[in-house]
């Protein structure tokens, strides 16, 4: 991704820390980045556009937190258990990335439509970001098969997974649901130990 519009990314998701996004004004936005208006409009289009850009960009931040996580070399219970701590970490810092896990779109936060708009930009980050943008159950199904396809490895057949699926899903809807109501004392990883049987597949 370019300086440029990374810098300008950043300054939208600061701006947007400090106040409302109807609130958030994009000559403020170039300031910030050190970038004039014309090249924030020359990336992005519109205001519109900078909140597809910036929500997508935090959806990717996510979902490569979720390959890290997944990538550490341990057992597939402690890889599931560090997915659900990721999650519920991630969501608890970043408002945006817990208003895509919930669905739940405060008049605070932008809420760019999910589906695909019409998009005439030159700049192919900005082509991705006019895509469909992930939906709740779209990140329970792309975190879920990450998941299994990780742990499973290279050459398991679809019907020898289908446990491994389903402990998949519960560990990524359980970490959703200590999005919406955090645990007590213990966290994430103590619910799912205690939630979970001693073997899950």
């Amino acid at each position: 991704m370019p300086a440029a519009r990374e810098s300008l990314l950043d300054a939208a998701y600061l701006a947007l820390r400090r106040r409302s996004w109807s609130a958030v004004r994009m000559v403020d936005v170039a300031a910030v980045a050190g970038v004039s208006r014309q090249t924030l409009y020359n990336e992005f289009g519109s205001k519109d556009g900078l909140a597809r850009a910036l929500v997508r960009r935090e959806a990717d931040g996510y979902l490569a937190g979720v390959e890290r996580v997944l990538a550490a070399p341990a057992d597939p219970r402690e890889r599931l258990l560090a997915l659900a701590e990721w999650t519920a970490s991630a969501a608890r810092g970043n408002p945006l990335v817990r208003a895509m896990l919930t669905g739940c779109w405060s008049e605070r936060l932008p809420s760019p439509t999910l589906s695909a708009v019409p998009s005439t930009s030159v700049v192919p980050a900005q082509r991705r970001a006019d895509g469909p943008l992930p939906s709740p159950s779209d990140f329970v199904a792309l975190v879920r098969d990450r998941a299994v396809a990780v742990i499973a490895g290279p050459g398991a057949v679809k019907g020898d997974v289908g446990e491994l699926t389903r402990s998949c899903e519960l560990a990524v809807r359980l970490s959703l649901s200590c999005v919406t109501a955090p645990p007590a004392e213990g966290g994430v990883a103590e619910l799912m130990r205690f939630t979970w049987p001693r073997q899950v597949w």
